[in-house]
């Protein structure tokens, strides 16, 4: 289901002229970054995501359980991700673990919104980039740890492939063991 919510937000990213001239234009993203790094945007709506995947037979208890829509109070849901660049995130081995977004707008709040966690998104147990970063760590015996996506992607696009990020949080022990397990 993560992997069809990337292909979703990927799509609408592709559709949003606007979105892309930010990441390419103030972000000096290159497409090739873009696509290696599946970057995506999840539209200005409340339910497109809930409404394309409820239609494709998926249920809203698998969409939340997946951390893609959230529960309103007064009942119902709605899609956790709205006017956002998407950050597909990944564990070392490149299996979709969640999502991270950041605004497009800026007075949205909060900046970053990362996937809740769920039995396989843990936040302090991934390493942004690591998926890409892990052959490189080796070859250079070195990792370099970055603060965010953005960082982990222009460093990796100007040719420094051991970057990787804790996703904005201070570094766990688990990310570090994880890190040892390709530098001392």
């Amino acid at each position: 289901m993560l992997e069809d919510a990337l292909i979703f937000y990927r799509g609408h990213l592709l559709a949003n002229k606007e979105i892309s001239n930010y990441l390419h234009q103030k972000r000096k993203l290159t497409d090739a970054s873009i696509e290696a790094f599946g970057l995506g945007y999840a539209p200005e709506t409340w339910d497109s995501l809930l409404t394309h995947f409820t239609q494709r037979g998926h249920s809203e208890h698998d969409l939340l359980e997946a951390g893609l829509i959230s529960k309103r109070d007064s009942g119902g849901y709605y899609d956790r991700f709205r006017n956002r660049i998407m950050f597909p995130i990944r564990d070392e081995n490149g299996r979709m673990a969640g999502f991270g977004a950041r605004i497009v707008n800026p007075n949205d709040v909060p900046k970053f919104l990362n996937s809740p966690e769920t039995p396989i998104f843990v936040k302090g147990h991934l390493l942004y980039g690591l998926d890409r970063a892990r052959k490189p760590i080796r070859a250079a015996d070195q990792a370099v740890i970055v603060e965010g996506y953005l960082d982990v992607i222009a460093l990796h696009q100007a040719g420094y492939e051991n970057v990787v990020s804790p996703m904005g949080t201070a570094l766990t022990e688990h990310q570090l063991r994880l890190l040892k397990r390709f530098t001392r």
